[in-house]
């Protein structure tokens, strides 16, 4: 299979499957002009000027412009893109975690839809849409020859209406063929469990406007029920969101003061460090949510799962509590998106979204195209098997790190690896039944998080290979 030719995009609207470190910025409004290449421009007219005369039908001025201008911009990178007014619109909803559509995250491959993930508590999770389906019809129109914009349109509708999915998935001999009714999705982006006596469980499946406050809810749940002795906070599949969710996030579990993450970009406005302080995790004149937070939460024994579909915001909160020792980071290597997108707004009631800077961890690791390595890695079973995934570097025009690696002050720490547990029978002398992430929070059968938990109880699971 080719690479996939654009990044994620919930066909629901939102941006990006891979959310931006969302920065709305007013720099489409600062004074700044470069020279213009004269020569370049003239050829750009005299195609213009072609197309208009000799293509075989007439086209507005308007739409080949704006062609022009995406074009110009998923040219660039795989998060850089021209926002309409509808996507722009979708973006700002959809970062407060509701939108409407089936819930899936896709990209185009070879000419095809391609699922990237669906999206917990979503029609197409609750349908059984996995990873890497290759959707080639929708309804009864064939996907090939459309754009990956027009795929997502027709998938787009009002609730309550009815979309039919013609899917091939590898190791069905046969397409499979889903009916899904299109609602409003709306993400809960923190769930909880005691898991046991004295062990919490802290997912995160997106970062929104409401996630930092929301993680401080669920904490002060969680020992309401008594002293916490470990905690899991779970990362896997969370594409990533806002940056100050992050940061917020990250406070959560960080003294104050304490650096959180660096940008850098060539403009002023992109080079910034951002600390666990309330002017950069929260929004507006929001209360400190972070003054109900229980102190305990600042000590408690942590391990982090993360996979190849932890991307962007949570790369940096893995990031962050990796380099200031606070928790041990377990799972697979990460998505590697370490770039910062800022929306500048434009006429019309639309925005494009440019790729200002890369960011860092504190100790000044890259992320891009690297992603987190995991302190140990845990495969998703205990065969050792972990789900094929698409990763930053595989992304056609992906950015690369451009900052010297012997000026990082700290070497990417080297992971240990859990052995892997043979399949067969257990002590009880019943087949193992272990499982990836699942449908089921906190699910008995997940490898990965018992073997979180084994850790946080002083258990042995490493064993060098």
């Amino acid at each position: 299979m080719g690479k996939l030719k654009q990044a994620s995009l919930v066909f629901a609207g939102l941006a990006g499957g891979i959310l931006i470190s969302l920065q709305f910025s007013a720099m489409a409004d600062k004074d700044v002009r470069t020279n213009l290449p004269i020569e370049e421009l003239r050829t750009f007219a005299e195609v213009f000027n072609a197309i208009k005369q000799g293509y075989v039908e007439p086209i507005e001025d308007k739409k080949l412009i704006t062609h022009a201008i995406s074009g110009m911009l998923s040219n660039l990178d795989p998060h850089s893109s021209y926002l309409d007014a509808d996507a722009f619109k979708d973006l700002q909803v959809g970062t407060q975690g509701e939108f409407g559509g089936l819930g899936i995250e896709v990209g185009m491959e070879d000419g095809l839809v391609k699922v990237i993930s669906p999206i917990e508590d979503t029609p197409a999770y609750r349908a059984g849409i996995k990873a890497g389906d290759l959707i080639f019809k929708l309804d009864d129109k064939m996907v090939k020859g459309m754009t990956l914009s027009d795929a997502v349109k027709r998938m787009r509708g009002k609730p309550k209406t009815q979309i039919k999915l013609s899917i091939l998935r590898k190791g069905e001999a046969k397409p499979i063929e889903i009916t899904l009714t299109r609602e409003v999705i709306k993400v809960q982006s923190v769930k909880s469990k005691l898991v046991e006596e004295g062990y919490g469980y802290l997912r995160i499946t997106q970062f929104q406007d409401n996630t930092a406050p929301s993680v401080v809810k669920h904490l002060r749940d969680l020992y309401q029920a008594g002293t916490l002795k470990g905690l899991v906070l779970d990362l896997r599949n969370d594409p990533g969101g806002l940056l100050n969710a992050a940061i917020g996030v990250s406070a959560a579990f960080l003294p104050p003061k304490a650096l959180v993450t660096s940008t850098d970009g060539r403009v002023a406005d992109a080079k910034h460090q951002y600390f666990v302080q309330p002017e950069d995790y929260l929004r507006g004149t929001r209360e400190d949510f972070i003054k109900n937070l229980p102190l305990e939460a600042l000590k408690v024994p942590m391990v982090v799962l993360i996979n190849g579909g932890s991307a962007s915001a949570s790369e940096i909160v893995a990031g962050a509590l990796q380099d200031h020792k606070r928790a041990v980071i377990m799972g697979t290597t990460s998505f590697g998106k370490g770039s910062v997108q800022t929306v500048i707004p434009l006429p019309g009631a639309t925005a494009i979204k440019l790729t200002t800077a890369r960011y860092f961890t504190p100790s000044g690791r890259s992320i891009q195209a690297k992603g987190i390595v995991p302190d140990i890695v845990v495969e998703e079973t205990p065969n050792g098997a972990s789900a094929t995934r698409l990763r930053e570097a595989d992304l056609e025009n992906h950015l690369e790190d451009n900052r010297d690696e012997a000026k990082t002050p700290e070497a990417a720490p080297q992971p240990k690896t859990a052995q892997p547990k043979k399949p067969g029978s257990n002590k009880d002398g019943e087949e193992d039944d272990f499982e990836p992430l699942g449908r089921e929070l906190a699910s008995k059968k997940d490898y990965q998080l018992n073997q979180a938990l084994n850790l946080l109880k002083g258990l042995q699971i490493m064993q060098g290979k």
